[in-house]
Formats: C-alpha cells, structure tokens, sequence
C-alpha cells in the first residue's frame, strides 16, 4: 500500500499563529476567554479547553484577556470591547485584515461589494461589517450571481469590487468572474481582488493533483470547517472514493485495505497530531 500525505496538509500560518499565542497566555497563567471558536476544529477546541481557555460568545461573559480569533470579528466587537475596558489580543489572520482593508477603502470610494462566500460564516461577518451599505454575498451557484447583479443594477451605482472569503474555491471564483464580466454594462467600472489566501490556493491545487492519482481519498478536518470541506468536494471530484473525517475514529479500515494508492490531505485548522493519528491507523 502507498500512502502519500499532502505537503500542504495542515495549520494554515493564520490558524498556527492563532492556536499558539492563545496557549502561550494560558500557559503564562492569564484568565483567558476566546471570542467564538478560535479555528473550526473540535480537536482543538477541546485541548485548548483543557488548558483554561474558556469560549465565550457574548462580551458581557469575558472576565479577563480575550481573544479574538484567526477568523476575525465585526468592528462592533471592537467597540464594545473598549466601552467595557475589556483587554483584547487580537489573533485575526493577517489575510483576513487585509480583505477589511480592501472593502472599507473601496467602500469609501462608494463601490458597490460582491463578497464571494458562506452567508453564516465567521470570517465574512467580520468582513461585512468594513463593506457598507451596499453589498451582496455570493455564496454557491450561478443564480446567486445573477441575484447580485440584480441587486447592483437596481443601486444605480457604476462601481463594481468583488472580492472573496480567504478560504473560497478558486474555481467559483473563477465563474463568478466570468459571468461578471460578460453581463454588466460597459459603463461600469469593474475591480476585481482574488482575495482567496496563497495557502488555500496551494492546498485546492495540491487536492486536485493527488485526487486523480489516488484510488482513495481522506480529507481530515472539523465537520463545520468550511475550507475542510472544499477540499473534499475537490477530492470527490476526482476520485470516487472520497471521505472526510474528522479523526481516526471515523475510518473504515476494512474498506480503506482495498486500496493501493491512498491520499491524505487536511483542512487549515487540521492540527497534525489529528494527520498522525490516522496515518497511524492505515498502517496498523
């Protein structure tokens, strides 16, 4: 049996500078609250847990340092945070803050937004709250595409950004821009800022690679991990026998030992002991 682990799988910079500040101030013995789960990661929740970090998802509950997580917040948090004297560490991705200061700049030229990803995720809340008063989110098919359009044209406004969630698909990206640029009118000033992270753009490629060599795929992450779940949807794609997991529990061995050729990759907030164990259970 081969099995061949993804160079990409795992921590994104983002998630490892995040997880390891906030055990750095448990381990220094400091109160500490964390705004919202740190990273989509059961795993690490729970370790974190464990070592006094207690998760909060109102203000009103921190008694102490609190973090705000890799996904980033709204800027209300910010507010209220000051209007309370509540001390902030603040462990957003730096990908991220730099997407809040693309939509506030181009908001303040009254650009219209098209903010490419999920409605409910945490990181596109936190991005919002910068874009004003005139943006659409653009979340999985075409029709929400053609919704948005729809929206812009009924402003009247002539400027166009479209920007995305760090974690989107490059290849809805892609659509989005297509469909974008045959449909508005001339007229329009159009930007377009693929704000989809480096490192979400290696790990898709690098699932794509493997999926059509593999004759089994695993994809490792937190079941509410929204970029763990892009990569299998690639990973699925391309081969047949796909399946995501969110520890070694979740194998089924006797199934996996038809294979030759297995595959893993790990979603972004995936720590490596999760990738250690079940490469540990394969080759048990």
């Amino acid at each position: 049996m081969e099995i061949k682990i993804g160079k990409t799988a795992g921590f994104c910079m983002g998630v490892k500078r995040a997880v390891d500040e906030c055990i750095k101030l448990a381990e220094e013995k400091h109160k500490i609250y964390c705004f919202g789960e740190i990273v989509h990661n059961q795993e690490v929740i729970n370790d974190l847990r464990n070592k006094g970090v207690n998760f909060i998802d109102d203000l009103n509950n921190a008694d102490g340092i609190t973090v705000i997580r890799a996904h980033g917040v709204p800027k209300k948090i910010y507010e209220i945070a000051q209007e309370k004297g509540i001390e902030l560490k603040d462990f957003t991705c730096p990908n991220v803050l730099k997407i809040h200061k693309i939509a506030e700049n181009y908001a303040s030229q009254g650009f219209y937004i098209f903010l490419c990803g999920s409605k409910k995720h945490p990181e596109n809340l936190g991005t919002l709250s910068h874009c004003g008063n005139h943006v659409s989110i653009i979340e999985n098919d075409d029709e929400d595409v053609f919704i948005a359009l729809e929206e812009f044209e009924k402003s009247k406004i002539k400027k166009l950004l479209i920007i995305s969630q760090t974690t989107y698909s490059m290849e809805k990206f892609a659509v989005v821009e297509e469909i974008v640029q045959n449909e508005i009118a001339k007229d329009v000033e159009l930007v377009i800022n693929n704000t989809i992270c480096k490192a979400t753009e290696l790990r898709q490629m690098e699932t794509e690679i493997m999926s059509r060599e593999m004759d089994y795929m695993i994809i490792i992450g937190g079941k509410n991990s929204s970029n763990t779940r892009k990569l299998y949807d690639i990973a699925a794609r391309y081969c047949e026998n796909s399946i995501c997991v969110e520890n070694e529990l979740e194998l089924d061995v006797e199934e996996i030992k038809k294979y030759e050729k297995i595959g893993i990759m790990a979603g972004a907030s995936t720590p490596q002991r999760s990738i250690d164990k079940v490469l540990d259970a394969i080759k048990k």
